[in-house]
Protein backbone atom coordinates (compact mmCIF):
# COMPACT_ATOMS: atom_id res chain seq x y z
CA UNK A 1 0.00 0.00 0.00
CA UNK A 2 3.12 2.25 0.57
CA UNK A 3 4.26 2.06 -3.00
CA UNK A 4 0.59 2.58 -4.36
CA UNK A 5 0.58 5.30 -2.52
CA UNK A 6 4.21 6.75 -3.31
CA UNK A 7 2.71 6.25 -7.13
CA UNK A 8 0.02 7.96 -6.69
CA UNK A 9 1.85 10.64 -4.94
CA UNK A 10 3.75 10.83 -8.31
CA UNK A 11 1.04 11.07 -10.62
CA UNK A 12 1.31 7.21 -11.64
CA UNK A 13 -2.29 6.63 -11.26
CA UNK A 14 -2.24 3.48 -13.52
CA UNK A 15 0.09 2.35 -11.89
CA UNK A 16 -1.10 2.56 -8.03
CA UNK A 17 -4.49 1.58 -9.21
CA UNK A 18 -3.03 -1.93 -10.84
CA UNK A 19 -1.29 -2.52 -7.12
CA UNK A 20 -4.22 -1.89 -5.48
CA UNK A 21 -6.52 -4.52 -7.79
CA UNK A 22 -3.78 -6.83 -7.02
CA UNK A 23 -3.79 -6.49 -3.35
CA UNK A 24 -7.30 -6.69 -3.02
CA UNK A 25 -7.52 -9.88 -4.99
CA UNK A 26 -4.72 -11.36 -2.72
CA UNK A 27 -6.90 -10.38 0.01
CA UNK A 28 -9.70 -12.53 -1.46
CA UNK A 29 -8.08 -15.42 -2.77
CA UNK A 30 -8.10 -18.75 -0.42
CA UNK A 31 -5.52 -18.99 1.59
CA UNK A 32 -3.81 -22.09 0.52
CA UNK A 33 0.16 -22.97 0.26
CA UNK A 34 1.46 -21.89 -2.62
CA UNK A 35 5.00 -22.26 -4.13
CA UNK A 36 7.61 -19.66 -3.66
CA UNK A 37 7.56 -17.08 -6.39
CA UNK A 38 10.18 -17.52 -8.48
CA UNK A 39 12.82 -14.42 -9.33
CA UNK A 40 14.53 -14.71 -12.46
CA UNK A 41 18.36 -13.62 -11.30
CA UNK A 42 20.13 -10.44 -11.83
CA UNK A 43 20.97 -10.25 -15.53
CA UNK A 44 24.77 -9.53 -15.43
CA UNK A 45 25.00 -12.20 -12.67
CA UNK A 46 24.10 -14.95 -15.22
CA UNK A 47 26.27 -12.85 -18.42
CA UNK A 48 29.62 -14.85 -16.87
CA UNK A 49 27.79 -18.51 -16.86
CA UNK A 50 25.30 -18.99 -19.01
CA UNK A 51 25.45 -17.97 -22.73
CA UNK A 52 21.96 -18.00 -24.39
CA UNK A 53 21.29 -18.08 -28.20
CA UNK A 54 18.18 -19.54 -30.37
CA UNK A 55 18.58 -22.87 -32.54
CA UNK A 56 17.62 -24.01 -35.81
CA UNK A 57 19.40 -26.87 -35.50
CA UNK A 58 16.91 -30.19 -36.43
CA UNK A 59 17.29 -33.70 -35.44
CA UNK A 60 17.67 -34.41 -39.21
CA UNK A 61 20.69 -32.31 -39.16
CA UNK A 62 22.26 -35.11 -37.34
CA UNK A 63 23.00 -38.30 -38.97
CA UNK A 64 23.18 -40.91 -36.36
CA UNK A 65 22.58 -44.57 -35.62
CA UNK A 66 18.81 -45.99 -35.89
CA UNK A 67 19.41 -47.15 -32.18
CA UNK A 68 20.22 -43.74 -30.77
CA UNK A 69 18.02 -41.62 -33.20
CA UNK A 70 15.18 -43.64 -31.94
CA UNK A 71 16.13 -42.87 -28.18
CA UNK A 72 16.07 -39.35 -29.60
CA UNK A 73 12.90 -39.55 -31.18
CA UNK A 74 11.23 -40.94 -27.62
CA UNK A 75 12.56 -37.97 -25.77
CA UNK A 76 11.00 -35.49 -28.31
CA UNK A 77 7.56 -37.62 -28.02
CA UNK A 78 7.70 -37.20 -24.06
CA UNK A 79 8.58 -33.72 -24.00
CA UNK A 80 4.96 -32.66 -26.83
CA UNK A 81 3.20 -35.01 -25.26
CA UNK A 82 4.20 -33.78 -21.25
CA UNK A 83 1.19 -31.67 -20.64
CA UNK A 84 -0.77 -35.92 -21.05
CA UNK A 85 1.89 -37.67 -19.31
CA UNK A 86 1.58 -35.27 -16.63
CA UNK A 87 -2.29 -35.62 -16.15
CA UNK A 88 -1.45 -39.28 -15.07
CA UNK A 89 1.30 -38.62 -12.72
CA UNK A 90 3.85 -39.10 -14.96
CA UNK A 91 6.98 -36.80 -16.08
CA UNK A 92 8.69 -36.56 -19.66
CA UNK A 93 12.68 -37.24 -19.55
CA UNK A 94 13.99 -34.12 -19.16
CA UNK A 95 17.70 -34.80 -17.48
CA UNK A 96 19.95 -36.59 -20.01
CA UNK A 97 23.64 -36.91 -20.12
CA UNK A 98 25.24 -37.49 -23.08
CA UNK A 99 28.74 -39.45 -23.29
CA UNK A 100 31.55 -40.23 -25.73
CA UNK A 101 34.56 -38.87 -27.79
CA UNK A 102 34.73 -35.55 -29.16
CA UNK A 103 33.11 -34.63 -32.13
CA UNK A 104 30.40 -37.39 -32.14
CA UNK A 105 27.16 -35.16 -32.38
CA UNK A 106 26.89 -34.55 -28.85
CA UNK A 107 26.51 -30.78 -28.67
CA UNK A 108 24.56 -30.68 -31.97
CA UNK A 109 22.35 -33.26 -30.04
CA UNK A 110 21.40 -30.27 -27.64
CA UNK A 111 20.98 -28.03 -30.40
CA UNK A 112 18.95 -30.09 -31.81
CA UNK A 113 16.29 -30.62 -29.17
CA UNK A 114 16.00 -26.92 -28.65
CA UNK A 115 15.39 -26.47 -32.22
CA UNK A 116 12.69 -29.29 -32.52
CA UNK A 117 10.85 -27.49 -29.21
CA UNK A 118 11.64 -24.19 -30.15
CA UNK A 119 13.67 -23.12 -26.75
CA UNK A 120 16.50 -21.25 -26.26
CA UNK A 121 19.90 -23.22 -25.64
CA UNK A 122 21.33 -21.86 -22.91
CA UNK A 123 24.91 -23.27 -22.33
CA UNK A 124 26.79 -23.10 -19.35
CA UNK A 125 30.11 -21.46 -18.88
CA UNK A 126 32.13 -23.31 -16.56
CA UNK A 127 34.98 -21.14 -16.83
CA UNK A 128 32.91 -18.97 -15.21
CA UNK A 129 31.22 -21.49 -12.87
CA UNK A 130 34.24 -23.18 -11.10
CA UNK A 131 36.38 -20.50 -9.49
CA UNK A 132 39.20 -21.06 -6.93
CA UNK A 133 37.06 -18.84 -4.15
CA UNK A 134 35.50 -21.33 -1.45
CA UNK A 135 31.84 -21.66 -1.61
CA UNK A 136 31.53 -19.32 -4.46
CA UNK A 137 31.06 -22.34 -7.39
CA UNK A 138 28.11 -23.91 -5.21
CA UNK A 139 26.21 -20.65 -5.35
CA UNK A 140 26.48 -20.10 -8.95
CA UNK A 141 25.43 -23.29 -9.60
CA UNK A 142 22.28 -22.09 -7.27
CA UNK A 143 21.82 -19.58 -9.36
CA UNK A 144 22.01 -21.53 -12.72
CA UNK A 145 19.20 -23.82 -10.82
CA UNK A 146 17.26 -21.03 -9.84
CA UNK A 147 17.04 -19.65 -13.59
CA UNK A 148 16.23 -23.35 -14.74
CA UNK A 149 13.07 -23.27 -12.43
CA UNK A 150 12.13 -19.77 -13.78
CA UNK A 151 12.64 -19.70 -17.51
CA UNK A 152 11.91 -22.81 -19.55
CA UNK A 153 15.19 -23.55 -21.70
CA UNK A 154 17.49 -26.10 -23.25
CA UNK A 155 20.51 -26.31 -20.35
CA UNK A 156 23.31 -27.61 -21.96
CA UNK A 157 26.59 -28.80 -19.31
CA UNK A 158 29.31 -29.20 -21.71
CA UNK A 159 32.89 -30.88 -20.37
CA UNK A 160 30.56 -31.84 -17.40
CA UNK A 161 33.37 -34.18 -16.13
CA UNK A 162 34.55 -30.93 -14.42
CA UNK A 163 32.10 -30.62 -12.23
CA UNK A 164 30.90 -34.23 -11.88
CA UNK A 165 34.21 -36.17 -11.84
CA UNK A 166 34.41 -38.86 -8.39
CA UNK A 167 34.52 -37.82 -4.74
CA UNK A 168 37.04 -40.15 -3.85
CA UNK A 169 39.69 -39.34 -6.77
CA UNK A 170 43.46 -39.45 -4.55
CA UNK A 171 43.47 -35.75 -5.87
CA UNK A 172 40.29 -34.41 -4.57
CA UNK A 173 39.24 -31.81 -2.58
CA UNK A 174 37.05 -30.84 0.14
CA UNK A 175 36.09 -27.73 -1.90
CA UNK A 176 35.54 -30.35 -5.17
CA UNK A 177 33.37 -32.67 -2.61
CA UNK A 178 30.87 -30.20 -1.49
CA UNK A 179 30.81 -28.79 -4.86
CA UNK A 180 29.35 -32.40 -6.63
CA UNK A 181 27.22 -33.08 -3.14
CA UNK A 182 25.45 -29.26 -3.86
CA UNK A 183 24.91 -30.35 -8.09
CA UNK A 184 23.49 -33.73 -6.84
CA UNK A 185 21.06 -32.14 -4.26
CA UNK A 186 19.98 -29.26 -7.24
CA UNK A 187 19.12 -31.71 -10.20
CA UNK A 188 17.53 -34.36 -7.37
CA UNK A 189 14.91 -31.16 -6.44
CA UNK A 190 14.29 -29.52 -9.55
CA UNK A 191 10.98 -30.05 -11.27
CA UNK A 192 11.07 -27.26 -13.39
CA UNK A 193 10.09 -28.13 -17.13
CA UNK A 194 13.35 -26.70 -18.67
CA UNK A 195 15.74 -29.67 -20.07
CA UNK A 196 19.07 -30.38 -18.69
CA UNK A 197 21.58 -31.88 -21.07
CA UNK A 198 24.98 -32.88 -19.62
CA UNK A 199 27.62 -33.83 -22.27
CA UNK A 200 31.07 -35.32 -21.40
CA UNK A 201 33.83 -36.93 -23.11
CA UNK A 202 34.77 -39.30 -20.05
CA UNK A 203 32.08 -40.84 -18.56
CA UNK A 204 35.08 -43.10 -16.85
CA UNK A 205 35.65 -40.01 -15.06
CA UNK A 206 31.93 -39.00 -13.12
CA UNK A 207 30.94 -39.76 -10.17
CA UNK A 208 28.76 -42.70 -10.09
CA UNK A 209 25.96 -41.29 -8.23
CA UNK A 210 25.20 -38.87 -11.03
CA UNK A 211 24.03 -41.58 -13.63
CA UNK A 212 20.90 -42.34 -11.32
CA UNK A 213 20.20 -38.83 -11.35
CA UNK A 214 19.99 -38.07 -15.34
CA UNK A 215 16.20 -39.61 -16.96
CA UNK A 216 18.61 -41.30 -20.18
CA UNK A 217 22.16 -41.70 -20.48
CA UNK A 218 22.59 -42.10 -24.19
CA UNK A 219 26.43 -43.32 -25.96
CA UNK A 220 28.07 -41.88 -28.79
CA UNK A 221 30.51 -43.49 -30.93
CA UNK A 222 32.59 -43.05 -34.05
CA UNK A 223 30.72 -43.60 -37.14
CA UNK A 224 30.37 -46.42 -38.93
CA UNK A 225 31.25 -47.31 -42.75
CA UNK A 226 27.64 -46.68 -43.22
CA UNK A 227 27.26 -43.22 -40.92
CA UNK A 228 30.21 -42.32 -42.57
CA UNK A 229 29.12 -42.79 -45.93
CA UNK A 230 25.79 -40.93 -45.51
CA UNK A 231 27.51 -37.72 -43.64
CA UNK A 232 29.87 -37.51 -46.93
CA UNK A 233 26.49 -38.24 -49.58
CA UNK A 234 24.70 -35.46 -47.36
CA UNK A 235 27.68 -33.06 -47.37
CA UNK A 236 28.50 -33.30 -50.86
CA UNK A 237 25.29 -33.59 -52.43
CA UNK A 238 25.17 -33.08 -56.50
CA UNK A 239 29.03 -32.07 -56.18
CA UNK A 240 30.05 -35.78 -55.61
CA UNK A 241 30.78 -36.68 -59.30
CA UNK A 242 29.86 -40.24 -61.01
CA UNK A 243 33.50 -41.05 -60.84
CA UNK A 244 34.01 -40.20 -57.13
CA UNK A 245 35.14 -43.35 -55.47
CA UNK A 246 32.90 -43.47 -52.33
CA UNK A 247 34.09 -46.51 -50.63
CA UNK A 248 37.71 -45.72 -50.84
CA UNK A 249 36.44 -42.06 -49.08
CA UNK A 250 35.00 -44.39 -46.37
CA UNK A 251 37.38 -46.56 -46.07
CA UNK A 252 40.00 -43.70 -45.29
CA UNK A 253 37.80 -42.07 -42.67
CA UNK A 254 37.80 -45.18 -40.68
CA UNK A 255 38.44 -43.98 -37.03
CA UNK A 256 37.40 -40.26 -37.71
CA UNK A 257 34.81 -38.33 -35.95
CA UNK A 258 31.52 -37.39 -37.55
CA UNK A 259 32.51 -33.76 -37.18
CA UNK A 260 35.81 -34.60 -39.23
CA UNK A 261 34.14 -36.46 -41.76
CA UNK A 262 32.03 -33.80 -42.31
CA UNK A 263 34.42 -30.79 -42.37
CA UNK A 264 36.61 -32.99 -44.81
CA UNK A 265 33.81 -33.35 -47.29
CA UNK A 266 33.39 -28.90 -46.75
CA UNK A 267 37.18 -28.51 -47.89
CA UNK A 268 36.81 -30.36 -50.50
CA UNK A 269 33.61 -28.46 -51.60
CA UNK A 270 35.26 -25.76 -50.93
CA UNK A 271 38.70 -26.72 -52.88
CA UNK A 272 36.27 -27.72 -56.11
CA UNK A 273 34.40 -24.53 -55.89
CA UNK A 274 37.56 -22.67 -55.88
CA UNK A 275 39.08 -24.47 -58.62
CA UNK A 276 36.42 -24.38 -61.33
CA UNK A 277 35.93 -27.98 -60.81
CA UNK A 278 32.42 -28.98 -61.99
CA UNK A 279 32.47 -31.95 -59.10
CA UNK A 280 34.86 -33.00 -56.05
CA UNK A 281 37.34 -35.05 -56.71
CA UNK A 282 37.95 -38.71 -55.20
CA UNK A 283 41.72 -37.16 -54.97
CA UNK A 284 40.94 -34.25 -53.20
CA UNK A 285 38.28 -35.66 -50.84
CA UNK A 286 41.05 -38.16 -49.64
CA UNK A 287 43.64 -35.55 -49.43
CA UNK A 288 41.31 -33.46 -47.42
CA UNK A 289 40.10 -36.83 -44.73
CA UNK A 290 44.09 -37.25 -44.95
CA UNK A 291 44.66 -33.91 -43.48
CA UNK A 292 41.74 -34.67 -40.60
CA UNK A 293 43.98 -37.86 -39.61
CA UNK A 294 46.66 -36.11 -39.26
CA UNK A 295 45.14 -32.97 -37.06
CA UNK A 296 43.36 -35.46 -35.07
CA UNK A 297 46.84 -37.23 -34.25
CA UNK A 298 48.80 -34.00 -33.41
Amino acid sequence: MEVAAAEARQGHSQVANTIKRLIDDAKTRETTPQKPVLVVPNRSELGTILFTRSSDTRLSDLTLPEKLASRLSRIMLEQRQQSRLREHGLRPRRKILLVGPPGTGKTMTAAALAGELRLSLSTILLEGVITKFLGETAGKLKLIFDTIASTESVYFFDEFDALGARRNQSNDVGEIRRVLNTFLQLLEKDDSRGIIIAATNHPELLDRALFRRFDDVLEYGFPTEEIASRILKSRLGRSAGKNLDLRAAVERAKGLSQADVSRAATEALKHALLHDQPDVTTADLLQSLDERIAAARS
